[in-house]
């Protein structure tokens, strides 16, 4: 059966077993955007570009030098959370409209790398970046 949830547009708080995940850049720069809220609010640590930290996800949109990476390597970094997400379902894991802001790269781009790939039940993803059936 389909999952018909999607994250909340405005995140401000998470329950226990949630997890932020947002886009980042490489070299864990966290300085706007929902990458400065993961730091002031969720725990991402600056200087760590990808992974789990305290109750955020990074998942690199950009590069060390802060320019946005290609498609192919943004999946291939969606696809290593993925694995992850799946290995840790006693968490939900709520995915942000990565690499639709700063990283300027438009919502059906990114809603064609979720669409081929397979996603566990506890993530939640954006209704941008879902068919809707």
């Amino acid at each position: 059966m389909e999952n018909k949830t999607f994250t909340p547009e405005k995140i401000t708080e998470l329950k226990e077993n949630e997890v932020f995940v947002f886009g980042s850049n490489e070299a864990g720069i966290h300085g706007a955007g929902a990458a400065l809220l993961a730091k002031q609010r969720f725990g991402a640590k600056q200087g760590v570009g990808y992974g789990l930290q305290g109750q955020s996800f990074a998942i690199p949109t950009k590069d060390e030098r802060i320019q946005t990476l290609e498609l192919d390597k943004i999946k291939v970094y969606i696809e290593q959370f993925l694995s992850f997400a799946q290995e840790n379902n006693h968490l939900k894991f709520l995915v942000t409209k990565i690499g639709c802001g700063l990283a300027g790269i438009n919502e059906e781009s990114m809603k064609n790398i979720f669409t081929l790939l397979t996603i566990p039940e506890n993530v939640i993803l954006p209704k941008e970046f879902k068919e809707v059936q």
